[in-house]
């Protein structure tokens, strides 16, 4: 989906009619602005910074940038889920920062379309840091019209977790690996009290997982096209939006899962009151350790007839990148100084061994430290890829799909309302 001229131009120009409602709402920075006048400060927009995974990495790879690079400052401006409205704010009112990590979903897609951030591709080649990136990785941020929106830097590998301590107690003997397992395992975990698959059915968390159940009779080039144009009418994705609601209606998912976000989710199964979660690595880094003992990481059990040879991971290399402002290429040569020091090997490896972070460069870091995170990099032939919808969902549809996910974990929405709600998320898109 292209973007309307109204807001390229705004996107692209700036606005000083929309400066003085800008700069309030720029969390954790001064009352002026979020970029810094100053041409030796390089302002850096982040995630990272409070308690998102990798934020005292993170922040000691900073302060080390400091130490090796005195002659540059580094401002680190943090916000959480509304970075992208904060940064569109800052940069309609041409005050916005130099560097941006955040990853590719719904506003960001059309940032660098609309002149909102910059093409990396030819600093990526000129600083000679193609080599570092891998080779999926630069396919997954480059746009339709070959520019790179951003250096690409966190991955992520999203298996599902399961408590085997708590299957045992159910009776369970072994992981499911099909659907009727599964609503087996559900109902004998039911029996003893214990939620079975928790998820975060009123936000994003939920949203993937049931993208992830469509696509178990969609080969990715069909699931590219369904999550591209809305269109949930072939036989493949109305299969999977049967599956998804069978699995639903046989108790799979932990009661009132339409009102749970993934905050909730986290708890259920950190605290062992539901057994099994589709987790991205970076909350398998937050499991507990008396918990990850007796946790196995696999993929979502398939049902007869799927498109793939086994149970289903996403994995994807979108979760955050290194976006370049205009305001950024005013302070190029900062801003190769410090993504140069990002993507060196040692850096690279600290978010790994220190944070359990997937990372979309090459490394021979392995996560020891997280067991889960290490043994989901492990997962080979056994389970199948599925893809991260993210990218292909347009911007416009995104918010609507997480409110179409809701409906469609309540309880008794028949199929044909589940594929409604979904295909009624693209049509202001």
């Amino acid at each position: 989906m292209r973007s309307s001229l109204t807001r390229r131009d705004l996107l692209a120009a700036g606005s000083g009619l929309a400066a003085a409602a800008a700069l309030p709402a720029l969390s954790g920075c001064s009352s002026l602005a979020s970029a810094d006048s100053d041409p030796d400060t390089l302002v850096v927009h982040t995630q990272l910074g409070t308690t998102a995974p990798g934020s005292p990495t993170y922040l000691a790879a900073v302060d080390r940038f400091r130490e090796e690079n005195p002659g540059v400052k580094v401002k680190n401006l943090v916000n959480g889920d509304d970075l992208a409205q904060v940064y569109e704010t800052s940069r309609l009112a041409r005050k916005e920062a130099d560097v941006v990590m955040v990853n590719l979903y719904d506003k960001t897609l059309a940032w660098t379309d609309v002149g909102a951030t910059v093409d990396v591709r030819p600093y990526l080649d000129d600083w000679g840091l193609r080599g570092r990136v891998l080779p999926a990785a630069l396919a997954d941020w480059t746009d339709d019209e070959g520019r790179l929106r951003a250096f690409p830097y966190f991955a992520t590998n999203w298996p599902v977790a399961y408590n085997r301590a708590l299957l045992d107690r159910a009776g369970v003997d072994a992981v499911p690996t099909t659907g009727d397992a599964l609503i087996a395992a559900a109902r004998r975990l039911r029996a003893k009290g214990i939620a079975p698959v928790t998820v975060g059915g009123n936000d994003w968390t939920g949203q993937k997982l049931m993208a992830q159940i469509i696509q178990t009779f969609l080969s990715q080039e069909e699931a590219r096209h369904v999550y591209t144009t809305g269109d949930f009418s072939g036989r493949g994705a109305r299969r999977g939006i049967e599956y998804f609601t069978h699995l639903r209606d046989a108790g799979v998912f932990a009661d009132k899962a339409q009102g749970l976000t993934s905050d909730s989710m986290t708890t259920q199964f950190n605290t062992e009151e539901a057994a099994v979660q589709s987790a991205m690595s970076s909350a398998l880094a937050k499991v507990p350790e008396k918990v990850a003992r007796h946790t196995e990481v696999g993929g979502w059990p398939l049902a007869d007839g799927a498109a793939h040879d086994g149970p289903t991971v996403i994995r994807a290399y979108t979760l955050i990148g290194f976006w370049i402002s205009p305001n950024g290429v005013r302070k190029i040569e900062h801003v190769e100084k410090f993504l140069r020091f990002m993507y060196r090997e040692d850096t690279v490896a600290r978010f790994v061994t220190e944070s359990g972070r997937d990372m979309a460069l090459r490394t021979d870091a392995v996560s020891t430290g997280f067991p889960l995170v290490g043994a989901a990099q492990r997962l080979g032939s056994e389970v199948s890829q599925v893809l991260l919808p993210d990218v292909y969902v347009p911007p416009a549809a995104a918010q609507p799909l997480i409110t179409a996910t809701s409906t469609s974990f309540t309880r008794g929405t028949s199929a044909a309302r589940v594929r409604a709600a979904l295909e009624s998320a693209y049509r202001s898109a």
